[in-house]
């Protein structure tokens, strides 16, 4: 599976739970979804970083690499 479709799963499982609970309790449903997208932001960032440290190097990795001749290229066009 794919670093950037797990860490996404994750994300909105967690947004789901957090949710559920909140309409469990009896909060408005707009307010659950508001205080729920925070704290499923908060714990995301917190605890699930090595996915989304794996997630961004796909990223850049995918990202073709600029060789030293292109950047001298582009210096040059600037000036």
């Amino acid at each position: 599976m794919p670093a950037w479709l797990r860490y996404a799963l994750i994300r909105v499982g967690t947004f789901a739970v957090v949710l559920i609970v909140l309409l469990m309790l009896g909060i408005d449903w707009l307010w659950a979804a508001l205080i729920a997208a925070v704290i499923g932001f908060c714990v995301g960032f917190i605890f699930f970083r090595r996915q989304r440290d794996q997630v961004a190097e796909q990223m850049a990795n995918r990202r073709p690499r600029r060789t030293s001749d292109e950047s001298a290229e582009d210096a040059a066009d600037e000036s």
